[in-house]
């Protein structure tokens, strides 16, 4: 499973980065199968994830809750479709593409990573979601899109979303899952929540507020506003807008080549950045003192320390 396979060869090859680019290609949804192997290819504790398990009991929702990951699953594999797809880079730089062209790139069954390529994603699936409309069944795709997402933010890497086109409903939540959102011309992300009679439930709403603060997060959400590329640099919900250069490459090449300047150096000092962020996000002062304390500790003295003394590179 692809999170699985995607935290596995980053820890593997010394890899920090990755970029989610989903693909919609004339396409219109992605599955819920795909969903489900998005979730189990983040299903398996990382050191971030382990480190956050001891802060905080690992998953978001657990049988405590009420929630099952097994159940939930057998009814996303009912509705197959799609593909996600996994390409690591040399560079260290994973790209996981979400591929269902026959439904939008929206989301339906069985997701199986998060690097996704091509235009964005619509969300869910409507036929899918018709066929789980209970009440009941609206709270556990919740918690286990909950779960999924807190877990791709949690890896211990940098990620990027690539929008291309248009990140709609479950889409646009997936771009905030991500550290950063890079936008080409033309492209929308919009929170579509409300037109559906429903407000976002897979995270997107309280990361929203997190990235944009709450008086834009309501304004997105309340208005359902299309986010151009220039409202989203203005607000802060995009970190770069690609234009079309053929100098540049691809908007995918131009994404690779705008993540690298974040992740070049010592993959453990990269995995130790993002672990210090992650804790100032997520833990109260006190703790997120004490994690940034215990990270600084595994890279002081480390051998990427020592060399950068050695050749006296702080100030290059």
């Amino acid at each position: 499973m692809v999170l699985r396979a995607l935290d596995r060869q980053l820890l593997r090859s010394g890899g920090c980065s990755a970029l989610i680019r989903v693909a919609t290609l004339n396409s219109r949804k992605p599955s819920f199968q795909q969903l489900y192997s998005l979730q189990t290819v983040l299903s398996c504790p990382c050191r971030l994830q382990r480190q956050a398990q001891r802060q905080s009991r690992g998953c978001v929702y657990s049988s405590v809750h009420g929630f099952n990951h097994q159940e939930i699953r057998g009814k996303l594999r009912a509705f197959p479709g799609g593909s996600v797809d996994l390409l690591r880079r040399d560079s260290g730089i994973a790209v996981l593409t979400i591929n269902n062209p026959a439904r939008m790139n929206a989301f339906s069954g069985t997701i199986r990573g998060v690097v996704c390529a091509g235009t964005f994603c619509s969300g869910s699936d409507l036929n899918a979601v018709r066929a789980i409309s209970k009440p009941q069944d609206g709270m556990k795709m919740c918690m286990f899109m909950q779960d999924t997402l807190t877990r791709l933010l949690r890896l211990p890497l940098i990620s990027v979303a690539l929008v291309e086109g248009r990140a709609v409903g479950g889409g646009s939540e997936l771009t905030t899952a991500c550290d950063f959102r890079l936008m080409t011309s033309g492209s929308v992300i919009q929170f579509v929540h409300k037109h559906m009679g429903l407000v976002p439930g897979w995270g997107g709403a309280a990361r929203l507020v997190r990235i944009v603060g709450s008086r834009n997060a309501l304004k997105l959400l309340g208005g359902a506003t299309k986010v151009d590329p220039e409202l989203g640099l203005g607000i802060g919900l995009a970190d770069g807008v690609l234009e079309a250069d053929e100098d540049a490459g691809t908007a995918l090449q131009q994404a690779e080549n705008w993540l690298r300047r974040y992740t070049e150096g010592p993959a453990p000092v990269i995995q130790a950045v993002k672990k210090v962020v992650l804790a100032g996000r997520e833990l109260p002062p006190t703790e997120a003192l004490r994690t940034e304390k215990d990270v600084f500790g595994t890279v002081w003295g480390a051998p990427a320390n020592l060399q950068a003394l050695a050749s006296k590179s702080k100030h290059r």
